[in-house]
């Protein structure tokens, strides 16, 4: 369990090195350049995936709570609109004038999703952890760029493409979950 938790607060401390340590961050570009600074950040969350992988294959497994019967058809569909987010946030989209993060809150909804299928204590620490990061990390970008400057409207045809994609990334995690989590989404029978 404490790789998953190491690999958690690595995650955590280094995306708010943008936010909480922006002197520490001009130093090191001013020192090794913003190449070396952008291939260290990167690396570091790496590392931080690997430890949270590893963490997640070797610690103990017991259940917090019981979810709910309906908790898996409704992480099933959150997972979907997360999924939509994650492509949204990198075109520029309707969405973008609604939401602030899309990027973000799909994240929090990906990690409500896996809370109302999971009962169990990685899945706690794991998706509650990176839930409230991305919590803390949308307060934080927040107040570091301040007041919202919503972007201009765009033809509804710019949501096809990432909606297309959101889905098929969605329809290809949800078929390929047993193999690389070892977890069926629909279940032990699923």
């Amino acid at each position: 369990m404490i790789w998953l938790v190491i690999g958690i607060a690595v995650w955590c401390a280094v995306h708010f090195i943008p936010s909480l340590a922006r002197g520490f961050r001009a130093r090191m570009i001013d020192r090794f350049g913003e190449k070396q600074y952008k291939l260290a950040f990167a690396l570091a969350i790496l590392a931080s995936v690997a430890l949270m992988v590893v963490g997640w294959r070797t610690a103990a497994f017991w259940d917090v709570y019981n979810p709910p019967e309906w908790g898996r058809p409704i992480a099933s569909a959150l997972i979907l609109i997360a999924f939509l987010l994650f492509a949204l946030a990198h075109s520029p989209t309707n969405v973008k004038r609604v939401l602030r993060h899309p990027q973000l809150t799909g994240l929090i909804v990906w990690a409500i999703g896996h809370l109302l299928a999971n009962g169990d204590i990685l899945s706690v620490v794991l998706f509650g952890g990176l839930g409230v990061w991305a919590v803390a990390e949308i307060v934080l970008i927040n107040r570091r760029e301040g007041a919202w400057v919503k972007p201009e409207p765009v033809p509804i045809s710019a949501e096809i493409r990432p909606v297309l994609i959101g889905v098929l990334v969605f329809v290809a995690f949800f078929a390929a979950h047993p193999y690389l989590f070892g977890v069926s989404p629909m279940g032990d029978g699923g």
